[in-house]
Protein backbone atom coordinates (compact mmCIF):
# COMPACT_ATOMS: atom_id res chain seq x y z
CA UNK A 1 0.00 0.00 0.00
CA UNK A 2 1.29 3.43 -0.98
CA UNK A 3 0.60 5.17 2.33
CA UNK A 4 1.75 8.76 3.14
CA UNK A 5 4.37 7.32 5.47
CA UNK A 6 5.69 5.03 2.75
CA UNK A 7 5.73 7.90 0.22
CA UNK A 8 7.66 10.07 2.65
CA UNK A 9 10.17 7.28 3.23
CA UNK A 10 10.67 6.78 -0.51
CA UNK A 11 11.11 10.51 -1.06
CA UNK A 12 13.68 10.67 1.75
CA UNK A 13 15.55 7.72 0.27
CA UNK A 14 15.54 9.32 -3.19
CA UNK A 15 16.82 12.60 -1.76
CA UNK A 16 19.57 10.76 0.11
CA UNK A 17 20.66 8.87 -3.02
CA UNK A 18 20.70 12.13 -5.02
CA UNK A 19 22.93 13.72 -2.41
CA UNK A 20 25.32 10.79 -2.52
CA UNK A 21 25.43 10.98 -6.31
CA UNK A 22 26.52 14.63 -6.33
CA UNK A 23 30.21 13.98 -5.58
CA UNK A 24 30.36 11.37 -8.34
CA UNK A 25 28.76 13.81 -10.77
CA UNK A 26 31.19 16.52 -9.74
CA UNK A 27 34.09 14.11 -10.28
CA UNK A 28 32.82 13.26 -13.75
CA UNK A 29 32.56 16.97 -14.65
CA UNK A 30 36.00 17.87 -13.25
CA UNK A 31 37.45 20.30 -14.15
CA UNK A 32 34.58 22.01 -16.00
CA UNK A 33 33.22 23.99 -13.06
CA UNK A 34 35.92 26.65 -12.64
CA UNK A 35 39.64 27.46 -13.17
CA UNK A 36 42.22 25.49 -11.19
CA UNK A 37 44.43 27.42 -8.75
CA UNK A 38 48.03 26.24 -8.55
CA UNK A 39 49.61 27.65 -5.39
CA UNK A 40 53.34 28.36 -5.41
CA UNK A 41 54.43 28.69 -1.75
CA UNK A 42 57.43 30.86 -2.63
CA UNK A 43 58.06 34.17 -4.36
CA UNK A 44 58.24 34.38 -8.18
CA UNK A 45 61.52 33.29 -9.76
CA UNK A 46 62.30 30.26 -7.61
CA UNK A 47 62.26 26.61 -8.61
CA UNK A 48 58.62 26.01 -7.62
CA UNK A 49 57.52 29.05 -9.59
CA UNK A 50 59.57 28.19 -12.69
CA UNK A 51 58.12 24.69 -12.87
CA UNK A 52 54.58 25.89 -12.20
CA UNK A 53 54.71 28.37 -15.07
CA UNK A 54 56.32 25.78 -17.36
CA UNK A 55 53.66 23.10 -16.95
CA UNK A 56 50.48 25.10 -16.24
CA UNK A 57 49.63 26.19 -19.82
CA UNK A 58 49.99 22.73 -21.38
CA UNK A 59 48.44 20.94 -18.42
CA UNK A 60 45.49 23.34 -18.64
CA UNK A 61 45.07 22.59 -22.34
CA UNK A 62 44.99 18.86 -21.67
CA UNK A 63 42.40 19.34 -18.93
CA UNK A 64 40.35 21.83 -20.92
CA UNK A 65 40.55 24.37 -18.11
CA UNK A 66 42.62 27.43 -17.17
CA UNK A 67 45.25 26.99 -14.46
CA UNK A 68 45.98 30.15 -12.48
CA UNK A 69 49.30 30.56 -10.64
CA UNK A 70 48.98 32.01 -7.13
CA UNK A 71 52.25 32.89 -5.33
CA UNK A 72 51.85 32.65 -1.55
CA UNK A 73 55.36 32.95 -0.04
CA UNK A 74 56.17 32.87 3.66
CA UNK A 75 57.40 30.71 6.55
CA UNK A 76 59.74 28.57 4.45
CA UNK A 77 56.91 27.53 2.14
CA UNK A 78 54.59 26.57 5.00
CA UNK A 79 52.15 29.46 4.49
CA UNK A 80 51.03 28.61 0.97
CA UNK A 81 51.19 24.87 1.59
CA UNK A 82 48.94 25.18 4.65
CA UNK A 83 46.47 27.18 2.55
CA UNK A 84 46.09 24.25 0.18
CA UNK A 85 45.85 21.72 3.02
CA UNK A 86 42.70 23.54 4.16
CA UNK A 87 41.17 23.91 0.69
CA UNK A 88 38.18 21.91 -0.56
CA UNK A 89 39.29 18.43 -1.71
CA UNK A 90 37.87 18.82 -5.20
CA UNK A 91 41.00 19.17 -7.35
CA UNK A 92 40.58 22.90 -7.95
CA UNK A 93 43.34 23.97 -5.54
CA UNK A 94 46.80 22.43 -5.84
CA UNK A 95 50.32 23.18 -4.62
CA UNK A 96 53.80 22.65 -6.01
CA UNK A 97 55.84 21.39 -3.08
CA UNK A 98 59.60 20.87 -2.99
CA UNK A 99 61.61 18.40 -0.94
CA UNK A 100 61.73 21.05 1.78
CA UNK A 101 58.35 19.79 3.01
CA UNK A 102 60.11 16.60 4.14
CA UNK A 103 62.77 18.58 6.03
CA UNK A 104 60.78 21.30 7.82
CA UNK A 105 59.07 18.98 10.36
CA UNK A 106 62.45 18.06 11.87
CA UNK A 107 63.98 21.55 12.04
CA UNK A 108 62.05 22.77 15.09
CA UNK A 109 59.75 24.69 12.75
CA UNK A 110 56.09 24.94 13.71
CA UNK A 111 54.72 23.19 10.64
CA UNK A 112 50.90 23.59 10.67
CA UNK A 113 50.23 20.45 8.63
CA UNK A 114 51.50 16.92 8.07
CA UNK A 115 52.53 16.31 4.50
CA UNK A 116 51.74 12.59 4.65
CA UNK A 117 48.32 13.12 6.25
CA UNK A 118 46.92 16.36 4.85
CA UNK A 119 47.64 15.88 1.13
CA UNK A 120 46.97 13.52 -1.74
CA UNK A 121 50.11 13.03 -3.87
CA UNK A 122 49.50 13.73 -7.57
CA UNK A 123 52.99 13.13 -8.94
CA UNK A 124 56.63 14.12 -9.14
CA UNK A 125 57.45 16.94 -11.55
CA UNK A 126 61.20 17.16 -11.67
CA UNK A 127 64.43 17.64 -9.81
CA UNK A 128 67.42 19.93 -9.85
CA UNK A 129 70.87 19.04 -8.57
CA UNK A 130 72.49 21.10 -5.84
CA UNK A 131 76.06 21.94 -6.75
CA UNK A 132 78.97 23.33 -4.75
CA UNK A 133 80.27 26.49 -6.44
CA UNK A 134 83.16 28.74 -5.45
CA UNK A 135 84.35 32.26 -6.08
CA UNK A 136 86.92 32.08 -8.87
CA UNK A 137 89.58 33.81 -6.74
CA UNK A 138 89.68 30.97 -4.22
CA UNK A 139 92.74 28.65 -4.30
CA UNK A 140 90.88 25.32 -4.61
CA UNK A 141 90.03 24.29 -8.16
CA UNK A 142 88.68 20.77 -7.60
CA UNK A 143 86.37 19.09 -5.09
CA UNK A 144 89.19 17.08 -3.39
CA UNK A 145 91.22 20.31 -3.05
CA UNK A 146 88.24 22.04 -1.44
CA UNK A 147 87.61 19.18 1.00
CA UNK A 148 91.29 19.21 2.02
CA UNK A 149 91.21 23.00 2.42
CA UNK A 150 88.03 22.88 4.53
CA UNK A 151 89.51 20.25 6.84
CA UNK A 152 92.77 22.20 7.22
CA UNK A 153 91.00 25.52 7.85
CA UNK A 154 88.03 24.91 10.18
CA UNK A 155 85.97 28.04 10.78
CA UNK A 156 87.70 30.05 8.05
CA UNK A 157 85.27 29.27 5.24
CA UNK A 158 81.84 30.83 4.82
CA UNK A 159 79.07 29.55 2.56
CA UNK A 160 75.87 31.24 1.44
CA UNK A 161 72.37 29.86 1.04
CA UNK A 162 68.91 31.27 0.20
CA UNK A 163 68.00 31.10 3.88
CA UNK A 164 67.92 29.15 7.13
CA UNK A 165 66.41 25.70 6.83
CA UNK A 166 66.60 25.55 3.04
CA UNK A 167 67.90 22.41 1.32
CA UNK A 168 71.01 24.40 0.34
CA UNK A 169 71.64 25.23 4.00
CA UNK A 170 71.26 21.59 5.03
CA UNK A 171 73.60 20.55 2.22
CA UNK A 172 76.33 22.71 3.77
CA UNK A 173 75.67 21.54 7.31
CA UNK A 174 75.81 17.87 6.38
CA UNK A 175 78.99 18.45 4.34
CA UNK A 176 80.70 20.06 7.33
CA UNK A 177 79.60 17.29 9.70
CA UNK A 178 80.72 14.47 7.41
CA UNK A 179 84.13 16.08 6.89
CA UNK A 180 84.56 16.97 10.58
CA UNK A 181 85.13 20.64 9.87
CA UNK A 182 83.38 23.95 10.50
CA UNK A 183 82.02 26.46 8.01
CA UNK A 184 80.16 29.69 8.71
CA UNK A 185 76.68 29.67 7.25
CA UNK A 186 75.55 33.03 5.83
CA UNK A 187 71.79 32.94 5.12
CA UNK A 188 70.22 35.35 2.63
CA UNK A 189 66.68 36.26 1.74
CA UNK A 190 66.56 34.34 -1.49
CA UNK A 191 68.85 32.84 -4.11
CA UNK A 192 69.62 36.07 -5.98
CA UNK A 193 71.47 37.95 -3.24
CA UNK A 194 73.17 34.74 -2.09
CA UNK A 195 74.79 34.24 -5.48
CA UNK A 196 75.49 37.94 -6.01
CA UNK A 197 77.57 38.10 -2.85
CA UNK A 198 79.38 34.88 -3.77
CA UNK A 199 80.45 36.39 -7.09
CA UNK A 200 81.52 39.55 -5.26
CA UNK A 201 83.67 37.53 -2.85
CA UNK A 202 81.67 38.27 0.31
CA UNK A 203 81.52 34.50 0.88
CA UNK A 204 83.82 31.81 -0.49
CA UNK A 205 81.41 29.09 -1.60
CA UNK A 206 77.73 28.29 -1.93
CA UNK A 207 75.56 25.21 -2.12
CA UNK A 208 73.15 26.23 -4.87
CA UNK A 209 70.76 24.71 -7.37
CA UNK A 210 72.25 24.15 -10.79
CA UNK A 211 69.46 26.28 -12.25
CA UNK A 212 70.55 29.31 -10.23
CA UNK A 213 74.27 29.19 -11.06
CA UNK A 214 74.59 27.56 -14.50
CA UNK A 215 74.81 30.85 -16.38
CA UNK A 216 77.46 32.20 -14.00
CA UNK A 217 79.55 29.01 -14.27
CA UNK A 218 79.32 29.09 -18.06
CA UNK A 219 80.33 32.78 -18.06
CA UNK A 220 83.38 32.04 -15.89
CA UNK A 221 82.08 34.08 -12.93
CA UNK A 222 81.86 31.04 -10.64
CA UNK A 223 83.74 27.75 -10.41
CA UNK A 224 81.69 24.54 -10.11
CA UNK A 225 83.38 22.00 -7.82
CA UNK A 226 80.94 19.13 -7.55
CA UNK A 227 77.40 17.78 -7.47
CA UNK A 228 76.05 17.42 -3.92
CA UNK A 229 74.94 13.83 -4.41
CA UNK A 230 75.87 10.41 -5.75
CA UNK A 231 74.67 10.73 -9.34
CA UNK A 232 76.20 12.89 -12.02
CA UNK A 233 73.82 15.24 -13.77
CA UNK A 234 73.20 15.19 -17.50
CA UNK A 235 73.16 18.97 -17.30
CA UNK A 236 76.90 18.99 -16.49
CA UNK A 237 78.14 15.40 -16.96
CA UNK A 238 81.81 16.25 -16.47
CA UNK A 239 81.21 17.56 -12.94
CA UNK A 240 82.19 14.99 -10.27
CA UNK A 241 79.85 14.06 -7.44
CA UNK A 242 80.46 14.10 -3.70
CA UNK A 243 80.24 10.32 -3.97
CA UNK A 244 83.19 10.39 -6.38
CA UNK A 245 85.13 12.23 -3.65
CA UNK A 246 84.41 9.47 -1.12
CA UNK A 247 81.32 10.92 0.57
CA UNK A 248 79.12 7.85 0.18
CA UNK A 249 75.45 8.25 1.04
CA UNK A 250 75.49 12.04 0.76
CA UNK A 251 72.55 13.27 -1.35
CA UNK A 252 71.05 16.76 -1.32
CA UNK A 253 69.21 16.95 -4.63
CA UNK A 254 66.06 19.08 -4.70
CA UNK A 255 62.83 17.60 -6.06
CA UNK A 256 59.41 19.06 -6.79
CA UNK A 257 55.94 17.53 -6.72
CA UNK A 258 52.28 18.31 -7.26
CA UNK A 259 49.92 17.80 -4.31
CA UNK A 260 46.16 18.09 -3.73
CA UNK A 261 44.28 18.38 -0.42
CA UNK A 262 43.64 15.15 1.46
CA UNK A 263 40.48 13.26 0.48
CA UNK A 264 40.52 14.54 -3.08
CA UNK A 265 38.78 11.72 -5.00
CA UNK A 266 41.08 9.22 -6.69
CA UNK A 267 39.38 9.82 -10.05
CA UNK A 268 40.26 13.53 -9.85
CA UNK A 269 43.82 12.82 -8.69
CA UNK A 270 44.33 10.40 -11.57
CA UNK A 271 42.98 12.91 -14.09
CA UNK A 272 45.40 15.53 -12.77
CA UNK A 273 48.27 13.04 -12.92
CA UNK A 274 47.49 12.16 -16.54
CA UNK A 275 47.46 15.83 -17.53
CA UNK A 276 50.68 16.49 -15.59
CA UNK A 277 52.43 13.53 -17.24
CA UNK A 278 51.18 14.65 -20.64
CA UNK A 279 52.54 18.15 -20.09
CA UNK A 280 55.94 16.83 -19.00
CA UNK A 281 56.15 14.64 -22.13
CA UNK A 282 55.43 17.58 -24.41
CA UNK A 283 58.72 18.35 -26.23
CA UNK A 284 58.32 22.12 -25.87
CA UNK A 285 57.64 21.87 -22.12
CA UNK A 286 60.48 19.39 -21.57
CA UNK A 287 62.88 21.69 -23.44
CA UNK A 288 61.76 24.72 -21.43
CA UNK A 289 62.31 22.84 -18.17
CA UNK A 290 65.74 21.58 -19.25
CA UNK A 291 66.80 25.07 -20.35
CA UNK A 292 66.02 26.27 -16.82
CA UNK A 293 68.35 23.65 -15.34
CA UNK A 294 65.80 21.04 -14.25
CA UNK A 295 65.47 17.35 -15.00
CA UNK A 296 61.99 15.93 -15.68
CA UNK A 297 61.06 13.27 -13.12
CA UNK A 298 57.44 12.11 -13.31
CA UNK A 299 55.66 9.46 -11.24
CA UNK A 300 52.30 7.97 -10.35
CA UNK A 301 50.47 9.17 -7.21
CA UNK A 302 51.34 5.90 -5.44
CA UNK A 303 55.03 6.23 -6.31
CA UNK A 304 55.11 9.80 -4.98
CA UNK A 305 53.42 8.74 -1.74
CA UNK A 306 56.06 6.06 -1.22
CA UNK A 307 58.86 8.50 -2.10
CA UNK A 308 57.62 11.14 0.36
CA UNK A 309 57.52 8.53 3.12
CA UNK A 310 61.12 7.52 2.42
CA UNK A 311 62.29 11.14 2.26
CA UNK A 312 60.65 11.95 5.60
CA UNK A 313 62.53 9.07 7.24
CA UNK A 314 65.80 10.01 5.51
CA UNK A 315 65.76 13.68 6.50
CA UNK A 316 64.67 12.90 10.06
CA UNK A 317 67.70 10.64 10.36
CA UNK A 318 70.09 13.09 8.65
CA UNK A 319 68.98 16.09 10.71
CA UNK A 320 68.99 14.14 13.99
CA UNK A 321 72.27 12.31 13.41
CA UNK A 322 74.09 15.49 12.42
CA UNK A 323 72.59 17.62 15.17
CA UNK A 324 71.36 20.22 12.71
CA UNK A 325 69.41 23.07 14.27
CA UNK A 326 67.90 26.08 12.53
CA UNK A 327 67.40 29.52 14.02
CA UNK A 328 64.42 31.25 12.41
Amino acid sequence: MNTPTRRHALLALAASMATLALPAAAQAEFPKQKPITLVVPFAPGGGNDILARAIAPRMGQLLGQTIVIDNRPGAGGNLGTELVSRAAPDGYTLVIASSQVTMNPFLDMKVPFRIERDFEPVGLLGSVPIVLVANTQEPYKTLPEFIAYAKANPGKLSYSSPGNGTPQHLAGEVFAKLNKTEMLHVPYRGTGPSITDLIAGQVQVSFATYASVAQHVQAGKLRALGVAGQKRTALMPELPTFGDAGMKGYDASLWYSLLAPAKTPAAVVNKLNEAMAGALKDPAVAKQIANQGFEVQSSTPAELKDYIGKELKRWERVIHDNGIKVSL
